[in-house]
């Protein structure tokens, strides 16, 4: 399978989380690019959300995005708010599953707060290795992207 570049951010409450996933997604091969926040000092969780959804967004066929913030609300909610974007939080692995299988999700979303990095890797491993569906599940991603394009 072809593995798409990983362009990641965080708030300062997803900081040291996010900084173990870049590691991590650069062992297993994968080609990461951080959006920042780059320490613990408090920010905005949405300026980083935009950041990388943008670049998602601009590149759908090579770019996939992940997000962490305390929770992941705020990430996952901001995140949505960019076209093209399909953001979904998780925290449990079933869910890291269904939201690439069923929703074709080009986000992933994590609170720092919520789970472990151990708990997050996990996470993010099952949600790059697996395919969307297709069929019955890709018109429901259709029905989502026109209502986006004709609001």
């Amino acid at each position: 399978m072809f593995l798409k570049q990983i362009v990641i951010g965080s708030d300062h409450a997803g900081y040291k989380m996010k900084q173990f996933l870049i590691q991590q997604l650069q062992e297993a091969g994968y080609d990461v690019e951080d959006k920042g926040t780059y320490s613990e000092d408090s920010v905005d969780a949405g300026a980083y959300a935009i950041k990388v959804c943008e670049d998602v967004a601009n590149n759908l066929d090579t770019k996939y995005g992940i997000l962490i913030c305390g929770t992941g609300i705020g990430m996952s909610m901001m995140a949505n708010k960019v076209k093209g974007i399909r953001a979904s939080l998780v925290s449990d692995l079933f869910s890291a599953e269904m939201t690439r299988a069923h929703n074709d999700a080009n986000i992933l979303c994590m609170g720092a707060r919520i789970i472990s990095e151990y708990m997050a890797w996990e996470f993010t491993k099952v949600w790059l290795s697996t395919e969307h569906l297709g069929g019955k599940y890709a018109k429901r991603v259709e029905a989502m992207m026109n209502y986006e394009k004709n609001k």
